[in-house]
């Protein structure tokens, strides 16, 4: 009879959730009010979910990007990745330092914070294995706490790379 090795793998991610703006430094409302701003010029007529996402890269340049639904669902792209395609194509050599993101609903509050799903956390690793400097992440709803991630990692445990390929 063969004898079969078992292990269990803790995985833990860590978050700090604030309960107001006021507790966060300048330039992080500053990127918060952004991702607003971009959240305000989203594309959602099917899903009435509204996204917006503000990077700050590291010569200070703030890029956002907002979500663009289709009829052909597949074929929209989250703010998230809208903003961090950008910030690569018009800024190759420049590293991404932080992330707001600011979601929810047009038709009632959204009180939690929403993050990245799960495809713009795959992309945003990738930028944050490429550069090799954690991308800090804020996060929102429309009222209500704030989360913050120390790294994109954090959110996304045992990240699929390029060192699998």
């Amino acid at each position: 009879m063969m004898s079969v090795k078992m292990k269990k793998i803790n995985l833990k991610c860590e978050f700090t959730v604030y309960d107001s703006q006021k507790a966060l430094p300048n330039d992080v409302i500053q990127l918060i009010k952004a991702a607003e701003e971009a959240q305000k010029k989203a594309y959602a007529p099917y899903s009435n979910f509204l996204v917006g996402a503000a990077l700050r890269l590291e010569n200070g340049e703030i890029i956002s990007g907002s979500n663009q639904e289709n009829a052909a669902y597949p074929s929209g792209l989250c703010a998230e990745r809208t903003a961090i395609f950008y910030a690569s194509s018009q800024f190759p050599n420049q590293k991404i330092l932080q992330m707001a993101v600011s979601a929810g609903s047009k038709t009632k509050p959204t009180k939690r914070p929403i993050p990245p799903c799960g495809a713009c956390r795959q992309a945003l690793a990738e930028y944050e294995q490429k550069q090799n400097t954690p991308i800090e992440l804020y996060f929102k709803g429309t009222e209500g706490d704030i989360a913050y991630s120390k790294s994109v990692e954090n959110i996304l445990p045992w990240i699929f790379d390029k060192n699998q390929l």
